[in-house]
């Protein structure tokens, strides 16, 4: 075997090893910041308080998930993109370790606050280096939103599954020790980026005379703002839909088993998604998923009993399948230099 080759073999492996551990790291990502939504119907009946003022504790932590992607992407590109994700991994495992062991509803406050803080680095830094580390850049995209969803999807299920066997505190526990070891296992294995800062491409693919590129990313605010209530209200709120107009009494774990297969369907959207935006032109397809996204969540407003279900199935697919679109479009329209922030 040539050199050539050798180095050809390693670079790959060295691709498949860090978008592998990103990919995961996109699923628990949405998977821990969905624990609470599920468990605090558990602890409506363990309190006795009301679902909006339990669910109001974890309103910091959201706020958290968003406004502190800003710093970690600025820090991922002026520092090291594998660090930050060393510390998503065990920030967020430390801050779910905290949550399980909260004495008071203070105390689990401050530790949901600092898991969005945490959680809010995956987005900006490990989209980042999954885009950077790709080759087909549309298909690992769509199965890098899939992994986001199977998070998501398999978050309700089981979180209620552990809430039943071990209790609400086990719920936070169990990913916590598994975010710990990966945070661990990604030091050891993915190698240090730093070196690489000062090669990263500072042109963008395609460039955009300013006019069109101050329109463009105007636009991608109002979208990203308008998409991104409706992805979270849709994700936090579901199981909580679903117990109260599917219900019938239910038990929580059938009411997270449905729910994960309402996400499930996003699954499917994505990878289908992300094939097709590999053939047609990216603004077409954005401008198709935003429309049906739009029918999908008038149709679940409207809809009741187990026609809801296929609503919601519809409506979280297109959300999925724009997250992906959403991606694909940003990477082609700006530098690698600039891509975290």
């Amino acid at each position: 075997m040539s050199t050539t080759t050798a180095q050809i073999l390693d670079d790959t492996s060295r691709r498949r090893l860090t978008i592998g551990f990103n990919n995961f790291a996109h699923a628990v990502d949405h998977y821990v910041m969905l624990i609470f939504p599920t468990v605090v119907i558990g602890l409506e009946a363990v309190y006795g308080r009301p679902y909006s003022e339990l669910l109001a504790l974890g309103t910091a932590s959201f706020f958290a998930f968003g406004i502190f992607s800003l710093p970690a992407g600025w820090l991922a590109d002026r520092w090291s993109r594998r660090y930050m994700m060393v510390a998503f991994y065990i920030g967020c495992g430390l801050s779910l370790a905290a949550a399980a062991l909260s004495p008071n509803f203070v105390a689990l406050a401050v530790s949901l606050f600092a898991l969005g803080v945490f959680a809010s680095i995956y987005h900006p830094v490990g989209t980042a280096i999954v885009v950077a580390a790709a080759t087909n850049r549309g298909r690992t995209l769509a199965f890098n939103g899939v992994c986001g969803n199977l998070g998501v999807s398999l978050a309700a299920g089981i979180t209620a599954a552990l809430i039943a066997w071990i209790g609400w505190r086990g719920a936070f526990l169990v990913p916590a020790l598994i975010c710990v070891a990966t945070g661990i296992a990604y030091f050891v294995m993915v190698p240090d980026d730093r070196s690489q800062k000062g090669g990263r491409n500072a042109a963008p693919e395609v460039r955009l005379a300013l006019g069109i590129m101050i329109a463009v990313f105007a636009l991608f605010i109002l979208i990203g703002t308008t998409a991104g209530l409706v992805f979270n209200t849709i994700t936090i709120a579901l199981p909580k839909v679903i117990d109260e107009r599917i219900g019938n009494s239910i038990s929580l774990v059938a009411v997270g088993s449905i729910a994960t297969g309402v996400f499930l369907c996003g699954a499917v959207a994505q990878l289908a998604v992300g094939r097709i935006i590999e053939r047609y032109p990216a603004h077409l397809v954005f401008a198709f998923t935003g429309l049906m996204q739009f029918v999908g969540v008038v149709w679940v407003v409207y809809a009741s009993g187990y026609a809801l279900l296929a609503a919601l199935a519809f409506a979280v697919a297109f959300i999925y399948a724009q997250v992906t679109v959403n991606d694909f479009v940003i990477a082609r329209y700006t530098a690698d230099a600039w891509r975290a922030r």
